[in-house]
């Protein structure tokens, strides 16, 4: 145990099995005391969770977790938190491995390990995170980015009604990890294939510390230490920063900002051809027609999420600024315009073969012209609902 007496977690994710398997098999085998908590969904759709614990010696126990609610993904959560403080209670490990499910994204999960409560103890009285490991092949990266392929057709869902694909799991999986455990191929080495993977982990994920599967660095990776705050505020649209402009082995980055309001009929429009542009792209936007609300901007293997962020701080009065976390304040003030406040659009495209200059093209064709910026916001707000099916109606 580290001299805070509590008990050090490192979760390890990712979909590809064998990169993952070699990932905890390394913690293991290198980390004095350590021990395996993994949940097994294989047969979850008849009703069986397995728990498995393990150490470096071989399997400890194994047990069947009952469902909740017929949900395999609650079950595993409401079992590892107990798991989690019995561990830490006997004080017999000196740190607690959780592998997870293929398609398993870890942010929910690392915020119920630091936030969550069980038999009247608080986890971060017990426990703490101290990495989040996402392990890949990227030999895999680009081709599974490319498609729209469901988790399920895969047998790599969480629950009977997973309808997330395996390029939005793998993407959230890269981005939300601080540390990427990289497996390693010598018959791939200096391929085409392996320097754009790579090119696209580090575009995707740019802060992110990269270990190479069999160095021997994983454990002093996995020890550096996590910030779930931080972690959280990374992949949180109204705060993340987002990659810079790149351009490696044949995988590009444009980051697109525009202050002026977008149309939303014309972007609407715009989307069959945007969205399947990049393998990746993220971000936050605003239309001319909903001027006080942040959108964010979600797309992997050309299946794009629009989602609301809350109101631009721009549109609230000053007292109303304190409802809303510093980092929030801070990034607004920071990116102020004189015209349009931190209303901003910001959004990233990252792709094999990118097109840059025709998705900035496309793009500015989009945003509102002279004429119409001329109308100002009662005008704007009589433009097409255009976003209604993705969106609530406009009030």
């Amino acid at each position: 145990m580290p001299e805070s007496g509590l008990l050090p977690v490192v979760v390890v994710g990712g979909l590809h099995e064998a990169a993952r398997r070699q990932a905890v098999l390394e913690l293991l085998e290198n980390s004095e005391g350590a021990v395996l908590l993994h949940h097994d969904l294989t047969h979850a759709c008849e009703g069986r969770v397995q728990r498995r614990l393990q150490d470096d010696s071989g399997p400890l126990a194994e047990a069947q977790v009952p469902l909740t609610n017929d949900c395999p993904c609650c079950a595993m959560r409401e079992d590892l938190l107990p798991e989690l403080l019995r561990l830490a209670e006997e004080g017999r490990h000196r740190l607690a491995v959780v592998e997870l499910w293929g398609g398993s994204e870890p942010h929910p999960l690392v915020e119920v390990i630091a936030g969550g409560e069980v038999e009247g103890r608080c986890m971060h009285e017990v426990v703490e995170v101290v990495a989040v490991i996402t392990a890949v092949d990227p030999l895999r990266i680009v081709p599974e980015l490319s498609v729209s392929d469901q988790l399920l057709e895969h047998h790599l869902h969480i629950c009977a009604d997973d309808e997330r694909t395996v390029a939005e799991a793998l993407s959230h999986q890269i981005e939300y990890a601080g540390v990427l455990a990289v497996s390693h191929s010598q018959e791939a080495a200096g391929s085409p294939e392996l320097h754009a993977g790579l090119a696209m982990l580090r575009q995707l994920h740019p802060t992110a510390r990269f270990v190479r599967l069999g160095a021997g660095t994983l454990v002093g990776a996995a020890l550096a230490g996590f910030e779930v705050a931080a972690a959280r505020d990374r992949v949180n649209p109204a705060l993340a920063l987002l990659p810079q402009a790149a351009d490696e082995a044949g995988v590009a980055t444009l980051v697109w900002e525009r202050r002026r309001p977008l149309h939303p009929a014309r972007l609407y429009e715009a989307l069959d051809q945007l969205v399947p542009a990049a393998q990746r792209s993220r971000g936050r936007f605003w239309l001319a027609n909903r001027p006080d609300l942040m959108l964010a901007w979600d797309a992997a293997g050309a299946n794009l999420a629009v989602e609301e962020c809350g109101p631009w701080l721009a549109t609230l009065p000053d007292a109303a600024w304190e409802l809303y976390p510093p980092a929030r304040r801070a990034a607004a003030a920071l990116d102020w315009d004189a015209v349009h406040g931190d209303r901003v659009q910001q959004l990233s495209f990252t792709a094999e073969g990118l097109d840059v200059d025709g998705i900035t093209e496309l793009l500015d064709s989009c945003l509102l012209t002279d004429a119409e910026l001329l109308a100002g916001e009662p005008g704007w707000k009589a433009l097409p609902d255009a976003f209604e099916d993705l969106l609530d109606p406009v009030a």
